[in-house]
């Protein structure tokens, strides 16, 4: 099942203040907008995201990779539509349509949305309202107002696309959201669950309280990975990015820099997300002699995707030869080069085996790595 998210972006939120659109201010040191991207990308295969035109170079300089990226309209429901009309060729099953302002949406609320599309055309999170509601004017009470049936809404709100692009297509009049577009089009939406810190960004103080939260809920990662490349022909050895002169060569489908092999497995391992061979097969011959940071800077990518950035790096070299010491700043500049943490936060460091084992033997070369990521 195709599952794909729409972003809704193109506002442009003034009654949050600031320079910029609240989409664009800054939660714990990134665009709130990275932080929906993030959990949006954790479980939709195709992303759209929807833009106003002056903020294009913006969303360019975050360097997230959005699979479509298209202009908004002058209202929600413009936008939306555009939305969805982007994703026409791709033609996904379901579509979950989530307000770029709501950046701590839980794992918990979008599988649940996920869930409940497998018996009904729609389905939206929202939150009982439990306070007394009163009417009022001219700053006095007027009235009470039963509560009783009454939800705050929530995104994201999905549905099975086909149904709610034919639905938006139809519209005639102004409509508040997505759930609202569907029952005048009468699909029937189911109400999951939604969650308090599911805060939608409109003031100044909603960005400080999701500060707060952020704060408590950092997510903190670790990850290990192993490698081994055997010896063969050849006059040098590529470890942690430097190539080292070498009576022989480290033999691999792709340029066997153990090292860096062993450093990539780690971050796709606090990802949960596989190995190399996963991500990049050797049965496919255009990896073929690849260059190794060709895999690490895409871990690094899917980190920041996920909303991670990564702390530290620890990597071990396991050999006799070649003397690793000598080069060790080398390694550690070129690991720091391409996954843009300082050098200070790396280690690379070697170790003999004892002339025990098939690296004592001097038949190969072994590397563990160990590394550290935080929700960004």
């Amino acid at each position: 099942m195709t599952v794909a998210a729409i972003i809704v972006a193109a506002g442009r939120g003034t009654r949050a203040g600031g320079d910029l659109p609240k989409q664009w201010q800054l939660l714990a040191g990134r665009p709130v907008i990275a932080h929906t991207f993030a959990a949006m990308r954790r479980h939709c295969e195709h992303i759209c995201v929807v833009l106003h035109p002056d903020d294009l170079d913006r969303w360019e300089a975050l360097a997230l990779r959005a699979d479509t990226v298209v202009v908004g309209g002058q209202t929600r429901d413009a936008s939306v539509r555009a939305g969805l009309e982007a994703l026409r060729t791709r033609a996904p099953e379901l579509v979950l349509i989530h307000d770029a302002a709501r950046p701590l949406v839980s794992d918990r609320i979008i599988s649940d949305v996920i869930a409940a599309l497998a018996t009904h055309a729609g389905a939206a999170p929202a939150i009982a309202v439990n306070d007394s509601l009163w009417s009022g004017a001219n700053g006095k009470v007027t009235g009470a107002v039963d509560r009783d049936g009454l939800f705050r809404a929530q995104t994201p709100q999905g549905f099975h696309y086909r149904a709610i692009l034919d639905a938006h297509t139809q519209l005639s009049e102004p409509a508040t959201d997505d759930v609202a577009v569907a029952r005048l089009a009468g699909l029937e939406v189911a109400i999951i669950e939604g969650d308090e810190k599911n805060l939608k960004i409109t003031t100044k103080g909603d960005l400080s309280r999701i500060n707060k939260l952020l704060e408590h809920d950092m997510d903190v990662r670790c990850g290990n990975g192993y490698d081994v490349h055997r010896f063969g022909e050849g006059d040098h050895v590529w470890l942690c990015g430097v190539k080292i002169p070498h009576g022989r060569g480290l033999q691999g489908h792709s340029d066997a820099d153990v090292g860096m092999h062993a450093i990539t497995d780690a971050i796709y391992g606090a990802l949960g997300m596989g190995d190399i061979g996963q991500h990049f097969p050797p049965s496919d011959p255009q990896w073929k002699g690849a260059q190794s940071h060709i895999f690490l800077r895409h871990a690094v990518q899917l980190a920041a995707d996920n909303g991670f950035k990564i702390s530290n790096i620890d990597c071990t070299l396991v050999c006799e030869h070649p003397k690793v010491g000598p080069h060790q700043a080398t390694m550690k500049a070129a690991i720091a080069a391409i996954t843009g943490i300082n050098a200070a936060r790396i280690s690379v460091k070697a170790t003999t085996s004892e002339r025990l084992g098939f690296t004592g033997r001097e038949e190969g070369i072994a590397a563990i790595a160990t590394t550290t990521l935080v929700s960004s």
